[in-house]
């Protein structure tokens, strides 16, 4: 089969890889990928600024059919709709998985980075990852529940009181997921996007958000202002990845608010920690997932309360592989998806 790999450590050097199909092997089990999303990740991969273990196929956010089922495995069985976290080989015994953080196990190897990953047409992964989708979430929303489950394992990083004022800045596909995650606590949920951003912020109230702003059109600090009664926002997730992004989320905060950097930026940037001093900000990371923001992930595509569909914009062979990249640079669309077929 053919995937979409990164071939070799530098800058670029991604392209097709020939592998072997892969079998079922014992407590694992093979996913026909139905949909496979391209990540910002992905993308820092391929500027050689997130870490990979290559030739390896690239791709962490999948969805598709059972189609083998390895020696010990029960909860699945073929033709299955299923999605899967990240997550292929852990330790099990440090300190971090004792926890329940797989996400900081130092020996962790994930599909798309660590072993080969879903922009193919099969990918193995172990029982223990896999979910199960639920009834009425179809194959390409259900491609998205990783990327959800980071924008739940965010929230459950910090706090968000009902009528909170909420900034999310880059309204790209996390910060649109991040939008309703945060709409589902209850907070008011104001999006921050650039000029060129109108469509994703057009979507973003379709999606719920109380109230969009543009960097340069709107007197962002006033609105803010006005609706927190002069204090600032409570809290601010930064989803944009770019240190501008990050500035501004500092500057919209009231003193002892939260801020929580969700987007990666792939490279230091400059930050003005005297404001973290002066108001008192609680700054809180986070990182990809945990098992608790799996199940809530998927109890909100069950309810309703969040959709991903709307959120893909292109569908994509594999063989168009350049093509997404160079949208997604370009921020094109919101966003986009392969398809092997």
């Amino acid at each position: 089969m053919k995937g979409v790999a990164k071939l070799r450590a530098g800058v670029g050097e991604v392209g097709l890889l020939e592998a072997p199909e892969p079998n079922a092997s014992p407590g694992h089990l093979v996913i026909e990928v139905t949909a496979g999303g391209l990540c910002g990740t992905d993308v820092h991969i391929f500027h050689d600024e997130y870490p990979s273990r290559p030739p390896v196929i690239l791709g962490h956010e999948v969805a598709g059919k059972v189609v083998d089922v390895g020696e010990g495995v029960t909860r699945c069985r073929s033709g299955d709709s299923v999605t899967s976290e990240p997550y292929f080989r852990l330790c099990g015994v440090c300190a971090y998985c004792r926890a329940g953080m797989p996400n900081h196990c130092g020996q962790r190897a994930s599909i798309g980075s660590g072993v080969h990953g879903a922009f193919a047409r099969y990918v193995l992964v172990p029982e223990r990852s896999v979910h199960l989708l639920p009834q009425g979430v179809d194959e390409w929303a259900g491609a998205l529940t990783e990327p959800l489950a980071c924008c739940v394992h965010a929230l459950e990083n910090t706090k968000v009181e009902p009528e909170d004022v909420v900034v999310v800045t880059g309204p790209g596909a996390i910060g649109l997921m991040m939008m309703q995650v945060v709409k589902a606590a209850g907070g008011q949920v104001v999006m921050i996007g650039t000029e060129t951003d109108g469509a994703r912020l057009e979507l973003a109230l379709t999606l719920g958000a109380d109230e969009v702003l543009m960097v340069g059109s709107d007197d962002i600090q006033e609105a803010i202002s006005t609706r927190s009664d002069g204090l600032g926002a409570d809290v601010a997730f930064e989803c944009s990845g770019a240190g501008a992004g990050a500035q501004t989320a500092l500057e919209l905060l009231r003193h002892r608010g939260r801020y929580v950097q969700v987007g990666l930026f792939g490279r230091p940037v400059t930050w003005d920690l005297e404001q973290v001093c002066v108001k008192e900000v609680q700054v809180q990371g986070t990182f990809a997932t945990v098992s608790s923001s799996w199940q809530k992930a998927l109890a909100l595509l069950r309810s309703g309360l969040v959709r991903t569909g709307p959120l893909i914009s292109h569908r994509l062979p594999l063989s168009d592989w350049q093509l997404a990249f160079e949208l997604f640079e370009r921020r094109e669309g919101v966003k986009l998806v392969f398809t092997p077929a």
